[in-house]
Order: structure tokens, then sequence, then C-alpha cells
């Protein structure tokens, strides 16, 4: 088959899936069980032979944190020889990223071949929602990567997937699993037009990943507690709550632009009759917020270990320390230092601003934003402002969510005084960032994943500035 062949069919394949309905690319939409349906979820499983219920499952949703953790976890049952499945969203650069096993992300050739096997399903759906009247839909964008990934475990026997939440839980298209740990990594305020004004109304949301009798591995604040408590009593679910059955302490590297290390942690984990305690973990991600997310992921392992998990702490410490999660506070460059992160609500860019604090010591910082409607672009920037001696507003080109530049431009000019400069386009904003940056300088790309995935692509490239 010709480069030419395949290139077309991968083509094709990818419009199958962006013809869909697609929420990560809409306004905001309402989260509820017309948009939402996991019966819908369930029957596009059932047409492909339910592969959800042939591997078992950690399901791992939260405000933010939940792909790290996710991802943490995964790397750790690697390491520990199980072949392991993570679904994680959204991709940084290819869709197939979405689905990988051990590390490795789906191959082209494999995601085409799914997508064909999911076609005659699709249209089928079709078919009968149309015929069910205009409120009914066939599966959207989400459900359908959902399955793929299923299908892609599946088919390369994986002994366990890893399935990250898109948005919320309750409603989500991975609930349709009955997993052997279940995840609520942290919740803040995200997503308030689909799950709620308030962290407890999210957390009811996010509580519904819950299942009876299934263990529940817990990092959320006071606010949440009462939803997750509520969910488990219910549930009749053992709770394991950061600061109560595990605790971490962290030690920060002093300058991770001169070290290549990230940080190590102490993770007392105090269940009765499970008591342990790991000394000086590596860990691969930067951040006071990495490293309560790798407390999680140790009580996700210890919580397995309780089901007959063979998962040692060789195995725990090296998925620690080699885990690769890019656009997570990623040091990309080191002189001048050139930070990639994804964050895009206040929660997150509160995580973000203090690990540069804390540790990339001060230095002359330039602020590369762009950001996404439907956030509180208000609060990040009152969080961002006060800490970037210039900054720089652009717009991404992948998505249609993004804010407009001159809107961004004018918020940030009513917060504050310094000057703010604009570019059109991400390529014209790299470039201007990079003017004048000193090689004690640091520039920090943030604001939303799909800035964080365009700038990466021009950092990396090799027609990138240097």
């Amino acid at each position: 088959m010709s480069v030419l062949s395949t290139n077309q069919e991968y083509e094709a394949a990818l419009a199958v899936l962006l013809r869909r309905v697609d929420f990560e690319r809409a306004a905001a939409v309402g989260y509820n069980e017309r948009e939402f349906k996991l019966d819908r979820m369930h029957e596009l499983l059932a047409h492909l032979g339910h592969p959800e219920r042939q591997l078992p499952v950690v399901h791992i949703t939260g405000t933010k944190g939940k792909g790290s953790t996710a991802a943490m976890v995964a790397s750790i049952l690697t390491a520990a020889g199980y072949r392991t499945g993570l679904f994680s969203s959204p991709h940084l650069h290819r869709i197939e990223e979405r689905f990988s096993i051990d590390g490795q992300n789906c191959p082209q050739a494999e995601f085409i071949a799914l997508v064909e096997r999911l076609q005659p399903v699709v249209e089928r759906m079709d078919t009968e929602a149309a015929a069910h009247g205009p409120g009914e839909m066939g599966p959207t964008y989400f459900e359908l990567t959902t399955a793929l990934a299923w299908l892609h475990f599946v088919a390369h026997r994986a002994d366990v997937a890893v399935m990250e939440v898109g948005m919320g839980g309750r409603l989500d298209s991975t609930n349709v699993c009955l997993p052997v740990v279940s995840v609520i990594t942290n919740v803040s305020l995200d997503h308030t037009k689909q799950l709620g004004a308030t962290v407890e109304a999210i957390a009811e949301e996010k509580a519904g990943i819950v299942k009876p009798g299934v263990p529940v591995v817990s990092g959320v604040g006071p606010r949440a507690l009462a939803a997750v408590e509520a969910a488990t009593r219910r549930c009749g679910s053992r709770w394991v709550q950061a600061g109560r059955e595990f605790r971490v302490t962290y030690h920060p590297p002093r300058d991770a632009s001169k070290s290549h290390g990230m940080g190590t942690i102490d993770v007392d984990y105090l269940a009765p009759g499970r008591e342990h305690r790991w000394a000086a973990v590596e860990l691969h991600l930067l951040g006071r917020h990495q490293a309560e997310n790798a407390a999680l992921a140790l009580a996700v392992v210890q919580e397995l270990r309780r089901q007959d998990w063979q998962i040692s702490d060789t195995a725990l410490r090296h998925g620690l320390a080699t885990v690769n999660w890019p656009a997570r506070v990623e040091v990309l460059r080191r002189h001048p230092a050139v930070v990639i992160d994804a964050a895009h609500n206040v929660a997150a860019v509160e995580a973000l601003v203090a690990t540069l604090e804390e540790s990339l010591p001060a230095r002359r910082r330039v602020l590369l934003l762009a950001a996404t409607k439907d956030k509180d672009v208000v609060g990040m920037l009152q969080v961002l402002l006060p800490r970037f001696d210039r900054v720089i507003v652009t717009r991404y080109q992948t998505n249609p969510r993004g804010v407009p530049v001159e809107e961004l431009a004018t918020l940030a000019q009513q917060l504050s005084d310094k000057p703010i400069e604009t570019a059109d386009d991400p390529a014209t904003a790299w470039e201007l960032a990079n003017e004048g940056l000193g090689k004690d300088d640091l520039l920090c790309v943030t604001g939303s994943f799909f800035i964080a995935a365009e700038i990466r692509q021009l950092a990396t490239s090799g027609d990138a500035k240097d």
C-alpha cells in the first residue's frame, strides 16, 4: 500500500469521527440525559460485543490532575508487568494518543481498521436515531473514541485499562464500566455551565462514577467531601481519602531548569492493616500538585494490592520516575527556560504559578496566553498577570472555542497596568515571545490545552525559532 493511499485512508477515518457531534469543539452545552446518554453508549458497545466487560478498569475523574494521575497509574502497572491500556483526552497532536498501550500510541493502520469496524454500527444507530425524531442523535465523537479505546485494548489483550473521564462523571461515556478502583482526584470550579455553579454540585457529578462495592480513592477538598461520602455510603464502597488514609510530603527541586530531577515525595499510607511508607520516591512530573497526584496513584496501587495485584515497590518507583505526560508544567527547554502547561481553569493556573515560584527561581518571566470561551478567563488572568513581566496573548487555531485576541487583550488590560502584546496566531506569538528572550529568562505558555499543543508543536519542530 502506498504512503499516499495510507494517508488518504487515515484522513477518511478521521473524517468519520470529525463529522460527529463533538462537545470538545462546541460552545457550552447542557450536561443532561438528552445529549449525554449512557444508554446510547451501552447500545454502541453491545453492537461491538461489549469490549468494556472484557478487562478490568481503573476509572479516574476529577477537575484537574485526572490525566496525570491516570498516566502515573498506567506507568506503574506497565512497570509491574501488566499490559496496560490508557485512555485519555484531549490529545496533543494526534488522535491515536488517546488510546495507548504500555506508552505506545495506537498504530495508524490499526486506527484506520478500528474506525472501519465502527462505521456500519454508527450508520445503523444514526438510522435508528433519525427514526425516533429530531431530538435523537447517533453516537458522538467522544463516545466513538471511548469505544475505539476499548476495542484497541481488547484486540491487544491488555490486562487492564486505565480510563480517564472526559467531563463530569455521572453521564460520561466511560461510566459504563464496572471498575476495580474508582478515583476522584479533586473538585474545583470548571465546566460550570455543564456541571453546576458550585464545588458541591460539581462533586455530585464527579461522584457519579462510584459503583456498588468498588473502592474509591479520593483527593478532594473539604467542600467536596460530603458528595463523595454520600456516594460511597450509598454504594457500600470503601473510601480512601487523602489527608486521612494517606499523606504526602513533597521535596521540590531547587531549580528545575538546572536539574533533570523533578523532586521526590514521601508517602505514608495509614489505612489499618495496610500501613506502608514510601520514602524519597522520585518524580518525573514537576509541582506540588503532581506530588499529590502521585500519592493518589500510590493509594490506587495499595487498593490493587488488596485485590492481589502483584505490584512491587520497585515497579512503583520506576513507573513514577519514567512516566511521560507532556504539557503538564513541562520544561521543554532550559536556557532560556520554556515551560508549557495545559492549565485552563483557576485552580490549574494557581498550581502552575506556585510551581514556577517554587521550582523555577525568580528571573524575567514572559507569558504567552490563549484561553477558551466559557472558562473563568478573568479569574485566570487575575492569578497570572501579577507573576509575569511581559504578556503576549493570542488565539489557538485548532478549535473554534478560543477567545478572540482583542477580547482577551482587553480583559487583560482592564486587570493590569503593564502593556499587553497581541499576536493573531500562535506561530506569530511564538516568534514574538522569543524576541529578546535572555538565557536566564523564562517563557511560560498556558491557558488552554489547545495553545499548549500548538506551541509545543512549533517549539519541537525543526523550523521553530530557538
